[in-house]
């Protein structure tokens, strides 16, 4: 009767070991695509920044341009020459600024798509992890249960 009672709780163990490894496999997972989607909103959030940050150097740009037109149509001084050049500085260099954004913007975008992707790859990888964990521990509990048996 003992010998029964061994084998049944050896059946049991295993078969808990298995349901224990086979949530755990199911939270790694989750618990990865969870973190995969917080990186991609922060992309978003990233980019969305970005947009604001270049929208604003513009506006910075423009308001600098204007006061530098006006105060050159007050003094008498026709657009051209190096006032002109100057101005023409000026827009190559906020294009040039807005350029700089843009790739900044994409660095930091493409950084977080890798992250979530790394994020779900290793996720995946402890998921299969527990899952053979979940298969050994059946095997070892059959096993122990076939030993006490014999």
């Amino acid at each position: 009767m003992s010998a029964e009672l061994a084998q049944g709780g050896s059946l049991v163990g295993g078969f808990l070991g298995f349901k224990g490894n086979q949530a755990a496999a199911k939270q790694a997972k989750a618990t990865a695509e969870f973190n995969a989607q917080l990186a991609e909103q922060e992309a978003v959030i990233l980019a969305r920044q970005k947009v604001d940050e270049e929208s604003s150097m513009r506006s910075q740009s423009a308001r600098l341009m204007a006061t530098a037109n006006v105060a050159t149509a007050a003094s008498g001084i026709q657009m051209s020459g190096s006032a002109l050049q100057a101005a023409e500085d000026s827009y190559f260099n906020t294009e040039y600024d807005a350029l700089k954004i843009q790739y900044a913007s994409d660095i930091q975008q493409a950084s977080k798509a890798s992250e979530a992707a790394l994020t779900r790859a290793t996720g995946a990888a402890k998921s299969s992890a527990y899952k053979m964990a979940s298969y050994q521990s059946l095997l070892a509990g059959g096993t122990q249960a076939a030993q006490i048996g014999s």
